[in-house]
Parts: C-alpha cells; sequence; structure tokens
C-alpha cells in the first residue's frame, strides 16, 4: 500500500492536470462559439447559391458544362481537413482512417495519379509519412480560415479539372451538425453532384455548446417543435430567365460555388475540432474528478488505519508496563 506522503503527491498532481484540462475546455468552448458564429454568418449565403445553381443545372436541358459532366477517372485529387494540434479525441484519427479507404479505393490508378491536398498538420504529416503525392502545405488554413487562400485553392482545382490534370475531386471533412454531433463526410467537389442537392444535410445547432447526450436529444425535440410551428416557406421558384446567356452565368456562379464548398468544409472541420477538443477535455475533467474522488477515500482510509496503529502501540505500551 502506497505512504500518505505518496498518495498526497499523487492527489497534487492529479489536480494540477485538472486545472489544465478544465482551462483547455473552457478555451475550446469559447473557439467553438467564434467558429459557430462564422458558419451561421456564412452559411445562408453558400446553402441559397448552392440551391439556386443546382436546381439550374437540373432544369436546363442545355446549361450542361464542364463541371458537371462526368468522365472516366484516371487521376484523382483529395482535399482531407484535420487539425494543427492534437488533444481532440479521434477527430483526426477518423479523418487519416477516412483519407486512407479513400487511397486504398484509388489504388489500381497508381501512387503518381493520387494527389492529397492536406488542409492541417496532422494529414500533412501522415501523407509525408506515407509516401503520398501531396499538392502543397495548407496548414496556416487550419487555425486562421481565409477566404481568399479558398478561393485560390478552388481556382487551382478547377483549371486542373478542365485542364484534364484530374478527372475528379473529394472533400474529406467533419460535417458539424452540433457540439456533441460531429459527421465525417466524404462528399465529391468537382465534378458538381447534382443529385446531392436532395440529399444535402443542412440541419445544424450553431446556438448551443452542450454536448451531453441528453441535452442534445432535448434540444432536437424543442428544434422539432419550434419547426411544426412555423410557417411553411414557399419552394424557390425554378423557372428561370437568364440574362445574358446560360455559359456566361454559369463561369459566375460555379467559380462562386467551389470556393464556398472549400471555404464552408473548413469552418465545418474548425468546428468540428472545438468541439471535439471541448468534450475531450470534459471526459479528462471528469475522470480526474472521479481519481481524486478514490484518491481522496484511499488518501483518509490510511491515515485513518495510521491513526488507528499508533492507538493500539500506545494502548499495547500501556499495557505492557
Amino acid at each position: 500500500m502506497p505512504s500518505l506522503k505518496e498518495i498526497k503527491n499523487r492527489i497534487s498532481s492529479v489536480n494540477s492536470t485538472r486545472k489544465i484540462t478544465s482551462a483547455m475546455k473552457m478555451v475550446a468552448s469559447s473557439k467553438l462559439h467564434h467558429a459557430q458564429m462564422m458558419i451561421e454568418n456564412m452559411l445562408p449565403y453558400e446553402t441559397m447559391l448552392e440551391h439556386i445553381l443546382k436546381s439550374f443545372l437540373a432544369a436546363e436541358a442545355d446549361a450542361s458544362t464542364v463541371f458537371s459532366a462526368s468522365r472516366p477517372v484516371k487521376r484523382v485529387a483529395i482535399v482531407v481537413y484535420s487539425s494543427n494540434s492534437s488533444l481532440c479525441g479521434g477527430f483526426n484519427a477518423n479523418v487519416i482512417k477516412a483519407m486512407l479507404h479513400a487511397v486504398d479505393e484509388y489504388r489500381s490508378l497508381g501512387p503518381d495519379n493520387i494527389v492529397i491536398y492536406p488542409i492541417g498538420r496532422k494529414v500533412a504529416e501522415k501523407v509525408a509519412k506515407s509516401g503520398l503525392q501531396s499538392g502543397g502545405d495548407f496548414s496556416d488554413l487550419t487555425n486562421k480560415p481565409d477566404v481568399q487562400q479558398c478561393i485560390d485553392l478552388a481556382h487551382e482545382l478547377g483549371n486542373k479539372f478542365v485542364a484534364g490534370e484530374f478527372d475528379k475531386v473529394e472533400l474529406i471533412y467533419h460535417h458539424f451538425k452540433s457540439a456533441g454531433s460531429q459527421v465525417l463526410t466524404r462528399k465529391t467537389f468537382l465534378p458538381i453532384d447534382l443529385s446531392a442537392e436532395l440529399n444535402r444535410d443542412h440541419e445544424r445547432d450553431l446556438t448551443s455548446n452542450v454536448a451531453t447526450l441528453k441535452a442534445q436529444e432535448y434540444l432536437r425535440n424543442k428544434e422539432k417543435g419550434n419547426a411544426s410551428k412555423a410557417e411553411s416557406v414557399a419552394p424557390l421558384n425554378d423557372n428561370f430567365i437568364v440574362e445574358p446567356d446560360i455559359h456566361t452565368v454559369l463561369e459566375l456562379l460555379i467559380p462562386k460555388l467551389a470556393h464556398l464548398m472549400l471555404y464552408t468544409a473548413l469552418l465545418d472541420s474548425n468546428a468540428s475540432e472545438h468541439a471535439a477538443r471541448m468534450v475531450a477535455m470534459q471526459t479528462a475533467t471528469d475522470n480526474a474528478d472521479e481519481l481524486l474522488r478514490q484518491l481522496n477515500l484511499q488518501f483518509n482510509k490510511s491515515r485513518q488505519q495510521a491513526i488507528t496503529n499508533e492507538l493500539l502501540d500506545i494502548v499495547g505500551g500501556s499495557v505492557n508496563n
């Protein structure tokens, strides 16, 4: 059995660790709130632009474009979003696992025909370690999401897709639904997937930082109740009048949608990272509290036993005398 001094030192060590995890949880919660605000400010514009463009491409028979035409896949690019730091649970491990699974699917194309665009230091390190071909270093985007860099990256990918250097471009990231739910998502970036409009999930909770299951269930039921009371929104009119012509409109809309898709995925990944770190630090804090409870109980038992032994020695000594 450890001595009282050893238990006391262990309690002090766990207390120090608990202070760190609790502080990191508060910092992650603050960053998560900021990330939620960024998504909330950008999301309505991105959602409506995507719906307009995809409805336009689906409704107009002569609205076909090189960005929506599928072709045999001979060379593929995969944009993968991760974080620059750790201590966020299985966030990075899940992204890297999905990336390796996608690489295995395209293994028949050859390693030179698979290009990874790593956004985040963790996935960049894995790409370098695995010997995969990298499209560049975009680690600074993870800490400071920048619209202009997303525009430049979308422009680069679009030009290479049009030139035939890439036949398909995919995105792998965590779709942020709420503080307690981040869905690992893999979707096609180019060519534009028209069928994804009907199936895409836009449900998000950007108002709460609560990550417990019971709280999430309560908020979900409350949101459903509010939605049933709200007035129905009129559907978007898909009967378009195009001026000056279809191709001019597409040349303006498609680049905007492309960089918005990259920027939305970046914000989703950023918010998911902070949510995952907040949950991980909360779990670590709870574990530290439980460990402290057990150590304090063990300390009290050991101290009581030491007192009892001293009393027995005193009584035994007095009897002998």
